[in-house]
């Protein structure tokens, strides 16, 4: 049975393909259901449920746990609650952030997620899929020009911004709407780097590979903002 400790593991940035250097950090997320073989659903709405990205999943995942996917362009459950309350593990994968919230939020899928949550299932994702847990983020989903939309699901406090090392526009846009209020004091994160929540708290930062780090950004007077790092245990 999952533990009934809420606990979401965000990730900056991480690969699902097999060749990738990210599987220490969903190693990582498996290990948080303290089963020897968990169940888990993986949730690709924010790509359009990509029949690459799923593939990725199942090849990566299913050797190591009972993997299912819950698609919502064509849909094949008929309870969703039900469905993702079965899992031990959640994880949702990266995309459109905007598109995502709409479609789950027509579905159910936000408040499935929220009683699965409340419940002791581990809910994990990246980019899009780590955005979503907070009242707000940094988002591509409206175009090139990064945008901060605040109608996250707010099972987290404050505001998120994932790829903090991949993409440069990252630092200075988050920076700028730290500064301006118009995102809350948050939280940034490298590729590769997973920040570990226990109920609405900070208990852990971990990463994939040595120099990848995650971040605490806070308004201060004016329009100053302090970003401190924050120590990452290196996952072996």
């Amino acid at each position: 049975m999952a533990s009934p400790a809420p606990r979401i593991l965000a990730m900056g940035g991480a690969s699902v393909q097999p060749s990738s250097t990210d599987w220490l950090l969903h190693q990582y997320l498996l290990d948080l259901s303290g089963r020897e073989r968990p169940r888990i659903c993986f949730i690709g709405t924010a790509s359009g449920d990509d029949a690459a990205y799923r593939a990725g999943f199942y090849a990566t995942f299913a050797r190591h746990a009972d993997a299912s996917y819950l698609a919502l362009f064509d849909i094949r459950v008929d309870d969703i609650a039900g469905f993702l309350l079965d899992q031990d593990v959640i994880y949702v994968g990266g995309g459109n952030t905007a598109n995502m919230l709409a479609i789950w939020r027509l579905h159910g899928v936000d408040k499935a997620l929220k009683a699965a949550w409340e419940a002791g299932v581990v809910l994990g994702g990246q980019s899009a899929g780590a955005m979503c847990w907070f009242d707000a983020g940094l988002t591509d989903s409206f175009g090139p020009a990064l945008a901060p939309p605040k109608d996250g699901l707010r099972s987290l406090p404050g505001s998120f911004c994932p790829h903090y090392d991949s993409e440069s526009l990252r630092r200075p846009r988050y920076e700028e709407t730290v500064g301006s209020g118009a995102l809350p004091d948050g939280y940034a994160a490298d590729d590769g780097v997973g920040l570990l929540f226990e109920g609405r708290d900070l208990a852990e930062v971990v990463a994939a590979l040595p120099g990848q780090h995650a971040y605490r950004m806070e308004r201060r007077r004016g329009n100053a903002v302090e970003e401190t790092q924050l120590r990452a245990r290196l996952l072996r």
